[in-house]
């Protein structure tokens, strides 16, 4: 920590730390919570944030802030030379620089502030105007949301008296522990999981454990439950139902650890974006192992259940880009929904519908220890698709009553989340594009229905059913040939989705090869795997995975047409199986490689994914 003895030493001094270093600026009078310090100054996924009475920026807002630093100290004048107290306590001398959590490098920076003219009305210290100076100039700046926490900087003695006072009747460390909590959770996970979680997070945090290393963690666990169900004996089962409810409990710990000690980083965002999906998938793989071994083969139930559940999540996925920065993205269901939150006891109901991850982990492992691998999956199939047609018709009803524009941004994200290769983009490029209201998800639907009927009524390996993956790629071509802005342009996505999936498990199980189907699940995984960092790069704001890779493993209509072609090319061959298996491997190796390199790199997003409540 440095102390400034006026807004004119202290450019000097920010200007002699070392540029990739983090830097804040405390008012030495501050009063407040060490938490809201924390909230302020040590979340790594913003450039610059600020509250009242300190201001912190990152290496990439530094220029910025040395520019603000000199307007504002142009404006302000110099300061009266003010010593900052030696740190320990709880009021703005001693929590000026927080040295105790580590995350600024050290260089907190004690500053005075001048008598200011023309106060800025949120924030009239300097940190508080440096602050406004740097949003004038575009550099966005964070506020957390303090809540009970006290952060200011009392001008006068009452001021001060006021801020001691709500220091004292606030703990700090308890609004650390429920603020650790996610605000939006299902009922299982808010009220059977999060009551006790959040103080094993705050034991992780204590003992120097990272979140990645409790996700990591979560994901051995599930492994292993994976592993005990896959023996096939009742035994297996029961440990695998207790294996999979510590995964769970490890998987809400890990966010908690996140937002206790505010370790946000790219690596975590990836981990915990694509372990969900891992760890369930794996599961289901256990359990189709261990009812092969006792005499039943659940092998196309598991694949259904996943391809059911990969295509409710982009139904959300597709419908949450299309509209969160809508033009006038209003409707009297969104309205009538909104009522209904308002209501205490609707807003669980609402949250349980929809079978959200905590439900149905809860489900899964419960019946994983009493019932039977194929009950568990017919009660994933009931449930899910129960929960899809109700997310869906009220995600169709919102969207026919909405009068909402979609940006440019919207529609280059549902292109993205469409996956189309270079079969369908050829079409694009020649195709007029389509015109009316509807007609767009109507023709993706058209041929969706023409892949998948084909696959289900045709003879296997009749190359009709080549004939009509040359109908959906023409079809797909024409779908995306103009930019999707339509009121029911996001349904395309989940459209493609259920084709490339559904077709896939189709031809696997009609084939009637050995195998066939647990390679159609690699096979469908590795996509899928693909689908999910598609969706949470977009998140990050980084945009879609590179042309190359989406050209390379052949987009949606490509994999499809390639499976069309080697179900009738190797029609009641082993060889059938083995193609699956080289594809599922090829795919997962490009698509692996590239989502490990993105998400290591330094053009990654620095974000804590919350998680999807399904």
């Amino acid at each position: 920590m440095l102390t400034a003895a006026d807004a004119g030493d202290a450019a000097a001094l920010l200007a002699a730390v070392p540029a990739g270093r983090r830097v804040a600026l405390v008012d030495p009078r501050f009063v407040g919570h060490v938490h809201a310090l924390r909230l302020g100054l040590t979340d790594p996924r913003f450039p610059a944030a600020t509250v009242p009475g300190a201001l912190t920026a990152q290496a990439e807002a530094r220029p910025a802030l040395v520019r603000a630093l000199q307007r504002t100290t142009a404006a302000v004048g110099a300061g009266a030379p003010t010593a900052v107290p030696e740190a320990g306590a709880e009021t703005a001398p001693q929590t000026a620089a927080e040295p105790t959590t580590g995350q600024t490098a050290g260089q907190a920076t004690g500053q005075t502030t001048a008598p200011a003219a023309d106060p800025a009305p949120e924030d009239p210290t300097l940190p508080g105007r440096i602050a406004a100076a740097l949003e004038a100039e575009g550099t966005p700046v964070h506020r957390p949301a303090l809540g009970s926490l006290v952060a200011a900087v009392p001008a006068d003695a009452e001021q001060e008296a006021a801020a001691v006072a709500g220091l004292t009747s606030v703990d700090d460390e308890a609004v650390r522990l429920r603020s650790a909590v996610k605000a939006h959770d299902g009922f299982f996970t808010t009220f059977c999981i999060s009551p006790y979680s959040r103080y094993i997070a705050r034991w992780c945090a204590r003992r120097g454990l990272t979140p990645n290393q409790v996700t990591t963690a979560s994901l051995v666990t599930a492994l292993i439950a994976a592993g005990a169900a896959a023996t096939g004996t009742r035994g297996g089962y029961v440990a695998a139902g207790i294996l999979l409810l510590v995964s769970f409990v490890l998987d809400c710990t890990d966010g908690q650890l996140a937002r206790y000690s505010l370790q946000y980083s790219t690596m975590g965002a990836w981990l915990d974006a694509t372990f969900d999906r891992a760890k369930e998938y794996a599961f289901y793989a256990g359990l189709a192992i261990g009812a092969v071994r006792g005499g039943d083969d659940v092998w196309t139930l598991a694949l259904g259940a996943m391809v059911l559940q990969a295509c409710r999540h982009v139904v959300d996925f597709s419908f949450n880009e299309a509209n969160h920065d809508a033009v006038a993205n209003t409707s009297p269901t969104a309205a009538l929904s909104n009522k209904l939150d308002s209501v205490g006891w609707t807003v669980w109901a609402r949250r349980m519908i929809v079978l959200p991850i905590g439900e149905r982990w809860a489900m899964i492992a419960v019946l994983t220890a009493l019932t039977t691998p194929r009950i568990v999956f017919y009660a994933l199939l009931v449930g899910c698709s129960l929960a899809a047609c109700y997310t869906t018709a009220g995600r169709l009803l919102r969207s026919l009553t909405r009068k909402a524009r979609r940006t440019d941004r919207a529609a280059q994200a549902l292109a993205d989340l469409a996956d189309s290769g270079p079969l369908a983009q050829a079409v694009a490029a020649v195709a007029p594009g389509l015109r009316g209201a509807f007609t767009v998800p109507a023709a993706a639907l058209l041929g969706a229905l023409v892949m998948i009927g084909s696959a289900l009524f045709l003879p296997y390996g009749s190359w009709l059913t080549v004939a009509a993956a040359g109908v959906y790629v023409l079809l797909s071509g024409l779908a995306v040939a103009r930019p999707l802005k339509g009121a029911l342009d996001w349904l395309v996505p989940p459209v493609f989705r259920a084709a490339e999936y559904v077709t896939i498990l189709v031809l696997a199980a009609r084939s009637d090869v050995p195998h066939a189907v647990p390679a159609a699940f690699g096979l469908v995984s590795a996509v899928a795997y693909h689908h999910y960092d598609t969706v949470y790069r977009i998140r990050g704001g980084t945009g879609a995975p590179p042309g190359w890779l989406v050209r390379t493993i052949g987009g949606h209509e490509g994999r499809t047409a390639l499976v069309a072609v080697l179900a009738a090319v190797l029609t009641h061959a082993s060889g059938f199986t083995t193609a699956l298996t080289a594809l599922a491997v090829a795919v997962a190796l490009v698509v692996l490689v590239e989502s490990i390199r993105f998400w290591v790199s330094s053009s990654a997003p620095a974000v804590h994914d919350e998680g999807e409540l399904a």
